[in-house]
């Protein structure tokens, strides 16, 4: 079993590894749901930590359709990432019409190799995540899909994490999240047949 805890100060990361994470998602602004953190804290986490670090690139709160210019943001903040030691980066981007922008996600999927990619829950808004798995098979780098199954917990959404980890197979590992915390994450393993799991709570409080 895996376990990826969703961080963001450097005194979060550092307990999370203490408490049994096996990796880090790092994000500023947990309120508006993760955004890129500072290139100082990307490199405090990076060089204390022993375990990967996957570095949050959300330009703003809001949704996840992303103008030129944001996009472009992104662009430098990957390559900040890069320079700071991250294992790897996580990002999602949508179209107007709501589906998944695979123009611009393989842009910054290819500009952020050779470090693996998660797509994050941003395939959540889809009306069927399943249709997101399908266009993200495409794209060559991503290695993870971050999701609740459409619905506000893993738990509600577990049926539907099953369809998905049917349709991603053996290209992409689908990341469950949505609400695990420690004493949850066997029932939600059981429930999804899955062995990596991302929460803020999952090795406990970080407080």
């Amino acid at each position: 079993m895996i376990k990826e805890a969703c961080v963001e100060t450097l005194q979060e990361a550092i307990l999370a590894e203490k408490n049994g994470a096996d990796r880090i998602e790092l994000c500023s602004h947990l309120e508006l749901d993760g955004l890129t953190p500072s290139m100082e804290l990307m490199e405090q986490t990076c060089t204390k930590l022993s375990i990967p670090v996957m570095v949050m690139i959300r330009a703003r709160g809001g949704n996840f359709v992303y103008a030129e210019e944001e996009v472009s943001r992104m662009k430098q903040e990957i390559e900040l990432a890069k320079k700071a030691g991250a294992s790897g980066i996580v990002l999602g981007l949508l179209t107007s019409d709501n589906k998944i922008d695979v123009h611009n996600t393989r842009i910054l999927v290819n500009l952020a190799a050779p470090l693996p990619v998660t797509f994050h829950k941003a395939i959540d808004e889809l009306a069927n995540p399943v249709d997101g798995v399908k266009q993200l098979l495409a794209i060559d780098g991503i290695t993870r899909i971050l999701t609740s199954g459409g619905e506000k917990t893993a738990k509600q959404g577990a049926k539907k994490i099953r369809e998905m980890i049917q349709v991603a197979g053996k290209r992409i590992t689908i990341l469950v999240a949505g609400k695990i915390t420690s004493e949850n994450i066997h029932e939600i393993q059981t429930l999804t047949g899955r062995h990596e799991f991302h929460g803020r709570r999952i090795v406990g409080e970080l407080t």
